[in-house]
């Protein structure tokens, strides 16, 4: 691989798929690694494409997209990446942009214990697809758009740039979407270019799954963002040595307070689900000390507007250089 040390664009820091309220809300979870004069974005959450622009950083330097998981909140946008993106993309295509991500869950996720009746899922037929088959529906929904500007402008099709692939999980791991959804595993390759080389493990965010956190090793330093998890040893073994760790994390104390409000069973089944998927500010510095990274980020914060302290609490904990960054800055790598 060739290439200059990589740096990191947070693009947006939030995570849950709602708007947070506030003066200065977070934009939707994505972060752009950037190496040389390239872009590789994980995750499209809302304002994507708006925070890109305001970074400074081009459409056309973007060679592949990266989805964790499947929850709206990390792939909302993806669309917008696709058909906004190609207004600022040379009307002949100079190399292919991969949009890649987890395959099709192939079985509906168990009840949660909370369910009081039996559970219908919507459109039966096809009720859990991958990153693929998603990208040919947004772009199959928006046809009319894309066929419009081709016949009228002579604007290339988003199609004519992306490509949408499935990662296939290694046969050998022992993965199944209801009964071992996070089986421990070493990363693998998912993506390679001439500049990065990118892998991948199972985390821990069920009923989500598959679910992916990524490493991007490049020649002059290496990028880990956990995605969605709860604390997990397959982002540890991911993570070793990295120089820069993104991990999520969520406010327990929210947790509590909303849930403690809101006494129903979808809050309640809720609440449960954020203490299985989801990680706590300490936990993720635990995690980051045990690998032995260099510098920890903490992004996808859940809420989006709670007090800096509640994130910089145990920051002392933290054997390399902590922070919580927000939206746009750029984190470079110190080795």
């Amino acid at each position: 691989m060739t290439g200059s040390k990589p740096s990191v664009v947070t693009l947006g820091t939030a995570g849950g798929p709602v708007w947070w309220p506030g003066q200065r809300p977070r934009a939707g979870i994505s972060t752009a690694v950037v190496v040389g004069d390239r872009t590789y974005i994980v995750d499209a959450g809302t304002g994507v494409g708006r925070q890109l622009v305001q970074a400074g950083l081009s459409m056309s330097s973007v060679h592949g997209i990266f989805l964790t998981h499947m929850h709206s909140d990390h792939t909302v946008d993806l669309a917008s990446l696709a058909i906004f993106g190609i207004m600022r993309m040379p009307a002949d295509p100079t190399h292919t942009v991969d949009i890649v991500g987890p395959g099709d869950r192939g079985v509906l996720p168990a009840p949660t214990a909370r369910a009081t009746a039996a559970l219908s899922p919507v459109f039966a037929d096809e009720p859990t697809p991958g990153t693929a088959r998603m990208f040919e529906m947004l772009m199959r929904a928006y046809a009319t758009d894309i066929n419009d500007r081709l016949f009228d402008s002579l604007r290339p099709t988003p199609l004519d740039w992306f490509r949408a692939r499935d990662i296939v999980v290694p046969g050998d791991a022992g993965f199944h979407a209801n009964d071992c959804p996070t089986p421990d595993m070493e990363p693998f390759p998912v993506y390679e270019d001439d500049v990065v080389r990118v892998s991948a493990v199972l985390v821990k965010h069920a009923p989500m799954t598959p679910a992916f956190g990524y490493r991007f090793d490049a020649e002059g330093g290496s990028v880990v963002i956990s995605g969605d998890t709860a604390r997990s040893d397959n982002v540890a073994r991911l993570a070793a040595g990295a120089d820069l760790l993104l991990h999520e994390a969520v406010d327990f104390g929210w947790v509590e307070r909303r849930y403690q409000e809101q006494r129903d069973l979808s809050a309640k089944a809720t609440r449960d689900h954020h203490y299985a998927a989801h990680t706590s500010p300490r936990e993720a510095i635990e995690l980051a000390n045990d690998a032995g990274v260099r510098q920890l980020a903490l992004h996808h914060l859940a809420p989006g507007n709670s007090r800096a302290e509640v994130w910089d609490r145990d920051r002392h904990l933290f054997r390399g250089d902590f922070r919580v960054p927000a939206d746009l800055d750029v984190i470079e790598l110190a080795r």
